[in-house]
């Protein structure tokens, strides 16, 4: 199967490589990797000896591949897709990009949650496949064993997401706000009789001062929380929080809209985004039941127990980050009524929110083709 790749220098397209790599998935494809900036240049080494890069921008070279994987944003996806349609071309795009998302003939891809739905759609003739949206994806990773009951009224994602969901830059621009901070503290740190109400003042002073590089941001994140992601919708939405209810109820396929909204906000952690929810659920569900329910969802999610050492061992970034793993913890019934739940996950962005759906919807791809 001839299989070309766009945008797999950036950060979810080398995740996706290291993960197809990692998983032998260039096995048994004639891969090609095309370049907005370098054509010509050499292509990574996959093991099939050396190659040049081709041109992303040329559709003549594009609709020779029967599959194209883009990862390359949703600029380059606003223009090529829709000029490769039009010359003609029937192939399979799969893509990381939003832009398409919410198109009819677009179908969401999440196959541990929508896996049959996917299939379908490959044996309709579907042929536009599209990651969802990651915190969307990582809260269904985690919740669709209990969403699928039917009993869930609505829920109320307040999600902690990492600098790395918006690119390399913002990732750098982070640490350096940390070395700064550090810097600048430097002399106090290193005085155990200072006063921690020194140490604070000299931080706050940093993060409020003109020496933090805020180019991604546009404010200080390290040491802080960003509560906007985003630009603004309807409602006083930002269009990250819009993407929750109607990401979320194409990828479950439900006749009647489950609502979801809520909060987002950028955290000062590189990778891995979290979330705190709330569940209205229709009836009573006792919570050995609920623990069930999200155990048998799938292999990937797990119920982390509600004490202290279970969730700071196995419910934070640090200990997610590279891992498939989507924990659930923090479950317990709510003083707000015997039919409200809290529960708390995380799950690695780059990963079940970005490159691994796509990596997933090739094999399922490989699979329908025989």
């Amino acid at each position: 199967m001839r299989v070309g790749f766009i945008g797999w220098r950036g950060m979810v397209g080398s995740v996706l490589r290291q993960r197809m790599t990692a998983e032998k998935d260039f096995d048994g494809l004639a891969c090609a990797f095309f370049s907005t900036s370098n054509a010509g240049g050499s292509a990574p080494d996959i093991g099939h000896g050396p190659g040049l890069l081709l041109d992303a921008n040329d559709l003549d070279a594009l609709a020779d591949q029967e599959v194209l994987i883009t990862c390359q944003g949703g600029d380059y996806t606003e223009a090529i897709f829709p000029a490769l349609r039009q010359q003609g071309w029937r192939g399979v795009w799969i893509d990381a990009a939003s832009t398409l998302r919410m198109e009819d003939d677009a179908v969401l891809v999440l196959d541990p949650v929508n896996g049959d739905a996917i299939r379908q759609a490959l044996v309709d003739g579907k042929n536009t496949f599209i990651g969802a949206n990651c915190t969307v994806s990582l809260m269904l990773m985690g919740l669709s064993g209990l969403i699928r009951t039917g009993q869930v009224e609505w829920i109320s994602s307040m999600t902690y997401q990492a600098a790395s969901g918006a690119g390399a830059r913002g990732m750098r621009e982070l640490v350096q706000q940390m070395r700064q901070i550090g810097v600048e503290s430097a002399h106090l740190l290193n005085d155990p009789a200072t006063a921690a109400l020194t140490l604070d003042a000299q931080v706050s002073q940093t993060l409020r001062g003109d020496s933090l590089s805020t180019d991604q941001w546009g404010a200080a994140l390290a040491g802080s929380a960003l509560p906007w992601i985003d630009r603004l919708v309807d409602d006083g939405q930002t269009r990250e929080e819009w993407k929750a209810m109607v990401e979320a109820n194409k990828i479950l396929g439900l006749s009647t809209p489950l609502p979801v909204d809520g909060l987002c906000v950028r955290i000062g952690a590189m990778r891995c985004h979290a979330q705190a929810l709330t569940i209205k659920l229709r009836s009573h569900i006792a919570m050995d039941e609920v623990t069930t329910l999200i155990n048998g969802a799938h292999e990937w999610t797990r119920v982390v127990p509600n004490a202290q050492a279970d969730s700071v061992t196995h419910l934070t970034p640090a200990a997610v980050a590279g891992s498939l793993n989507v924990p659930v913890g923090r479950l317990r019934k709510m003083k707000l009524g015997p039919n409200f739940i809290t529960a708390f996950t995380v799950g690695d962005q780059l990963l079940w929110g970005a490159a691994e759906p796509l990596r997933r919807m090739l094999g399922i791809l490989r699979e329908h083709k025989g």
